[in-house]
């Protein structure tokens, strides 16, 4: 078929394939030719659409039912058995053999399910040993035959029906220098096998495996880094050398080797064009995938566990000693070039190799899996602050922003995809250590559309306790910038309930981070000022109140400071005064802790005699002045003679005198000036209310 009626009848095929049952036999056979390595790369990336949207709408109208066989497989693998097999089995065309094996080959990329059914099918693996017997000087059968294989490899099922004889030939054309994309693609198919073998001796297969595998890694991998160094410009099969790499990528001194190899890297990544948008074919977009892959192995951190997820592999260990496998109770030693340092080093290999200028080209690409990717990437990438500015200087928060724009709903209601966590993590790491400035620019539209992200990645059911303490530092920093940013942040869905919980939450970290975003809020946004005081309700915000008062005589020095904060900033308003004045007839303890920012010998009835006297400092001390003089305020209205008692139980006249004595250590007028006048009013206190 030529290529302009060729397109036309598959943009026919298209537009029907979601109605799977209305092809014709003729129709499957052209979608079929389709695929013969004569065709244009537009018309097989065009056949690969129509091939997947048949095999998606087989499936949806035949959804498999719970404890049933999947119906809609068993569909796929009557419709294309005939169609592959009376190809590959046809030993008088050789046309015909490479393009069943070229659909083949096709179909596991779409439908692994069918084409491994296919596949083990009898006879199936003797057609394609007779095949290469019949045309053993055909190049053509030989690069499909291995392309086919290589994606058969990477199932199980498939792998367990390989013979020798197969794996011999691969070996063979692996090591030949004659044909470079044939040896490419049988060293991909040695790859896939060398790694399947690895992973059944993993399930206690057989143990010994696992360690033959690793040498022959490093010795595929050599091989196909070869290709890339030298052999770029003439192979047409880069996708299987890359894929090859991405798989081989996951061992750690293959890793090692990798990244320890700069005119390795530089050359891979210049498979990428800069300069100009990445064409949108299917193979070009496999390339590019790949290419991720293989830095996100080589970026990858150790997976950091809870006390919980390890005692639930420790449990996974148990069982499988249990099941009588190979492996032993006890937990595997670490490989010392996985350990955290070394990973940082491959970071930085990477990097410097021109990693940032591929991830700024793929963040332009419409496709999930790429996505997905550079999410794993750039996560891992901004672990290590050293590398936060190079990711800024390249457009990251950028990139990381379109791809996170481009993954969520427009609906505030509808939560976010777990998968879209590691992206929104990494956009939290640079704010943390960035001005939201220098991450989102001068505008606020970019910093306000990053709220909605960030707030998720906060309040996701899936998110871990880093996540939300990164999560909730960011928003901090956001709400710094703008009272339209603040008033964004205070008005996201149950945001304020979930930050107000982490408050009062055990680990240090995080109830400083939580009480420190408190308290930007309040001095940002009219409407949390309101709910911590400025409100005519008193009762409404006494509990709130309360736990500032809490959280500022603690024992971390930040947490007091941002409570002691919000508190000196919510008691402008008369209402948050009444308040803590209730607060102090209920338990005569608000005024102390106030105290006790000013002066640190104060001291509560319940203190534990053991504690030793923390140190003063002028943050807190200028907040506890504060905080006095709008309480003592004569407009604020509170009962003369209650206050009066009250400010004599707290002994507020004693911790001022001792402050502007300088007895409590040298303060600037910031504090004194204030101080003078609390003390003022105090005196007045004292005097009878007629005087």
């Amino acid at each position: 078929m030529n290529a302009q009626s060729g397109d036309l009848s598959l943009d026919l095929l298209m537009r029907r394939s979601q109605d799977a049952a209305t092809f014709l036999p003729d129709e499957l056979s052209y979608l079929v030719e389709a695929f013969a390595p004569s065709q244009l790369e537009s018309s097989r990336s065009k056949a690969y659409l129509v091939l997947s949207a048949f095999c998606q709408g087989t499936r949806s109208q035949n959804p498999q039912e719970s404890g049933s066989k999947n119906s809609a497989t068993e569909i796929l693998e009557k419709v294309f058995q005939h169609l592959i097999i009376s190809r590959i089995s046809n030993h008088q065309e050789q046309d015909a053999i490479v393009i069943g094996l070229s659909f083949f080959s096709a179909l596991f990329h779409v439908d692994w399910q069918s084409a491994s059914r296919v596949f083990v099918q009898d006879g199936v693996v003797e057609y394609v040993t007779d095949a290469l017997d019949l045309f053993p000087s055909s190049a053509s059968v030989a690069l499909e035959v291995a392309r086919m294989i290589g994606q058969a490899s990477g199932h199980k099922a498939c792998r367990a029906l390989i013979p020798e004889e197969i794996i011999t030939w691969l070996r063979n054309k692996s090591r030949q220098a004659t044909d470079k994309n044939l040896r490419a693609a049988a060293a991909i198919a040695l790859v896939k096998l060398s790694r399947g073998a690895a992973t059944d001796a993993s399930e206690g297969a057989d143990a010994s495996q696992a360690a033959q595998s690793t040498s022959k890694d490093m010795e595929l991998a050599n091989l196909l880094k070869g290709m890339v160094i030298s052999d770029k410009d003439s192979l047409s099969s880069l996708n299987d050398v890359v894929e090859g790499l991405a798989y081989l990528s996951v061992d750690p001194d293959v890793k090692h080797a990798l990244a320890n190899d700069p005119k390795f890297l530089q050359q891979l990544f210049t498979l990428v064009p800069r300069r100009k948008p990445l064409p949108t074919s299917t193979s070009n977009s496999s390339l590019l995938f790949g290419i991720l892959l293989i830095i996100s192995n080589l970026c990858a951190y150790r997976p950091r566990f809870s006390q919980e997820d390890a005692q639930v592999a420790k449990l996974k260990r148990m069982a499988k000693a249990g099941n009588g496998s190979n492996k032993t109770m006890s937990e595997e030693p670490l490989n010392a070039l996985e350990d955290d340092v070394t990973v940082r080093s491959r970071c930085r290999q990477v990097l410097a190799s021109g990693a940032l200028d591929v991830l700024s080209v793929a963040s332009g690409v419409e496709s999930q899996g790429i996505r997905l990717a550079l999410s794993k990437i750039y996560l891992s990438i901004v672990e290590d602050k050293d590398n936060r500015g190079k990711v800024l200087q390249s457009g990251g928060a950028r990139s990381l922003s379109r791809v996170i724009q481009s993954s969520y709903s427009t609906s505030s209601s509808t939560p976010i995809d777990t998968s879209l966590l590691p992206a929104i993590q990494a956009l939290a790491k640079l704010t943390i250590t960035s001005s939201p400035l220098q991450v989102f620019g001068p505008n606020d539209g970019a910093m306000l559309d990053a709220i909605r992200p960030l707030s998720q990645l906060l309040l996701h059911s899936s998110s871990n306790l880093l996540q939300q303490f990164e999560a909730i530092m960011a928003l901090t920093n956001i709400a710094s910038q703008s009272t339209g940013c603040a008033d964004r942040i205070f008005s996201t869905p149950h945001l304020l309930n979930k930050v107000e919980l982490l408050m009062l939450e055990d680990h240090t970290l995080i109830r400083r981070a939580a009480t420190e975003l408190i308290c930007n809020l309040i001095g940002g946004s009219e409407a949390a000022f309101s709910r911590y005081g400025g409100s005519p309700d008193v009762h409404a915000t006494k509990s709130k109140l309360q736990v500032l008062l809490a959280m500022s005589d603690m024992d971390d020095l930040p947490t007091r400071l941002a409570a002691s904060g919000a508190l000196a900033t919510v008691t402008s308003a008369s209402t948050a005064c009444q308040a803590v004045f209730e607060l102090q007839l209920d338990r005569h303890r608000a005024f102390s802790i106030i105290a006790r920012l000013i002066d640190p010998s104060v001291t509560l009835e319940d203190d534990d005699p053991n504690d030793g006297e923390a140190a003063g400092n002028t943050g807190l001390a200028h907040r506890g002045v504060v905080c006095l003089r709008h309480i003592l305020d004569p407009q604020c209205a509170l009962p003369r003679i209650s206050l009066a008692e009250e400010v004599e139980k707290a002994s507020l006249v004693n911790v001022m005198t001792r402050l502007l004595k300088g007895e409590l250590g040298p303060f600037d007028t910031a504090v004194t000036t204030p101080a003078t006048e609390v003390l003022k009013h105090l005196i007045e206190l004292r005097k009878p209310a007629n005087s």
